[in-house]
């Protein structure tokens, strides 16, 4: 099987909420993490918005897809994640706000705060100790390692360590 180098993961924690807050009215909004279905590819397109290949992330086996929806409004999704649960860690390929969730006008902020902390709490679940790793682009590694609490390996790898992690579960999930 041929192996594919990592995507290089560009996504922006622009504020760590204790959900995800509407950027005008400034009201907070619960979250949900669901898993992605075939249904929501539909809307999951490059013609919609999105970068990323998603209908091929949901295909391979060997990773989980989920998406951050608002409870009772679960057709809307606020962003994606797809991870691979490894021996002693969860590690994120990708990862990436709603196209109306980006930029200066975006209509919620909190989601990749959000997705991340859902990987750090599989981590917990897991028992690996909330260690989460991914691959980040150059210019983004001293944004991770602010708002995420996450260190390098070596490159470009990251790693949220435990008590980074529990500072994010506690951030997004109250129980």
């Amino acid at each position: 099987m041929k192996t594919r180098k990592p995507i290089l993961l560009d996504f922006i924690v622009d504020k760590l909420t204790n959900s995800i807050q509407n950027t005008i009215s400034g009201d907070s909004f619960e979250t949900e993490v669901l898993r992605l279905t075939l249904k929501d590819l539909k809307q999951v397109t490059k013609i919609n918005g999105w970068n990323f290949n998603w209908k091929a992330e949901l295909k391979d086996n060997r990773k989980e897809v989920f998406k951050l929806t608002i409870p009772h409004n679960s057709e809307i999704i606020q962003g994606l994640l797809s991870l691979t649960i490894e021996s002693d860690h969860i590690y994120m390929h990708l990862l990436e706000n709603a196209p109306f969730n980006i930029g200066q006008k975006k209509l919620y902020e909190g989601v990749a705060g959000n997705l991340v902390a859902h990987a750090c709490k599989l981590s917990f679940q897991k028992s690996f100790d909330g260690f989460v790793a991914f691959t980040a682009k150059t210019k983004l590694i001293e944004h991770y390692q602010k708002s995420l609490g996450a260190y390098t390996l070596g490159g470009h790898r990251m790693i949220i360590p435990t008590e980074a992690a529990k500072i994010l579960i506690d951030k997004y999930f109250k129980s």
